[in-house]
Formats: C-alpha cells, sequence, structure tokens
C-alpha cells in the first residue's frame, strides 16, 4: 500500500514453495480480503490446485503470469525440498520459476519485486533484480517488525 497506494485491483504473483509457506498463507488471505487478484506459480509439487479453492489462480508458468503482475513476490526455496524431491533441482528450479534477467524484461516498468527472505541469490531470484529498482525486498523486511508487532497488538484487544 505505501508503494501503490492500493490493493485493491492490484495482480500480485506469489512465486515458489507455496505448500510449505506460512508467508503464502497469510499473504493470500490478507491480499484476497483486501481486494487483489492472487496468482499462486510453482512446481506442481509445490503449489497443488487445491489452492484454487481459496479464490486464488494457479499456474505452473511463471512466463505467462509475469506480463501482467503489478507484485512480484518470490519465496525462498529451501534446500531439503530437493532433497525430498519436490522438485528435480536447484538448476532446473531456476529455469523454469527463477526470476531472472531475461524474464524481467517482461515485467511492467512499475511492477514492484517482493521477497521477505532469506533470499537464495541466483536461485528464486538474480542478484542484479533484486538490488534493482523495482525491487522493495529491503522496504518489506524493514517494515515486517513493525507490521507483524501491530498485528499482534491489535490481535490481543490491547486499548491504548
Amino acid at each position: 500500500r505505501e508503494k501503490r497506494g492500493k490493493i485493491a485491483g492490484l495482480h500480485v504473483a506469489i512465486i515458489g514453495d507455496i505448500l510449505f509457506s506460512r508467508v503464502a498463507r497469510s499473504n493470500i488471505f490478507g491480499l484476497l480480503k483486501l481486494g487483489a487478484r492472487v496468482t499462486l506459480v510453482g512446481p506442481s509439487t509445490l503449489v497443488p490446485r487445491e489452492f484454487e479453492k481459496l479464490g486464488v489462480e494457479v499456474s505452473y508458468k511463471i512466463d505467462n503470469v509475469l506480463p501482467s503482475a503489478d507484485v512480484v513476490n518470490l519465496l525462498r526455496i529451501q534446500h531439503e525440498r530437493q532433497r525430498k524431491e519436490y522438485f528435480p533441482g536447484i538448476g532446473e528450479y531456476t529455469r523454469f520459476f527463477g526470476l531472472t534477467k531475461e524474464r524481467a524484461k517482461f515485467l511492467k516498468p512499475d511492477c514492484l519485486i517482493m521477497h521477505p527472505g532469506p533470499i537464495n541469490r541466483g536461485v528464486e531470484i538474480d542478484s542484479g533484480i533484486a538490488d534493482g529498482l523495482q525491487s522493495v525486498i529491503l522496504d518489506q523486511v524493514t517494515n515486517g517488525l513493525a507490521v507483524r508487532m501491530a498485528v499482534l497488538y491489535l490481535c490481543g484487544g490491547i486499548s491504548a
């Protein structure tokens, strides 16, 4: 909201390990509640179609989603998922789902790039993109603690 003014009507692509991600789930619920269109992208083993029941779109082809995204939120791939055969390998993951310099050319000029961290540079996202002008990753990490504290405060019913 800080960068775009409103969330309603934005197309947010969440890319990566959706199945095991608490970040993805909380973002899905919050973004849908605020009126965003949400598309989940990743390997079929990490993005089950059942998520469509929540009201999101599911895609297994990042290249079909990036051109229409207003926000791209990448999630960290945990190496233990590879060992458990949720995807073939890090190189394959990057080839099919990583935000590379080549793929970034298809983003809208004002598309925001997010990642909750820690980043596997060169896997989920190219370093140049993570550090680039469209990236709000450092802002996201900085604001994350304050947002979580505010949510806990509101949920706790504490009066000021």
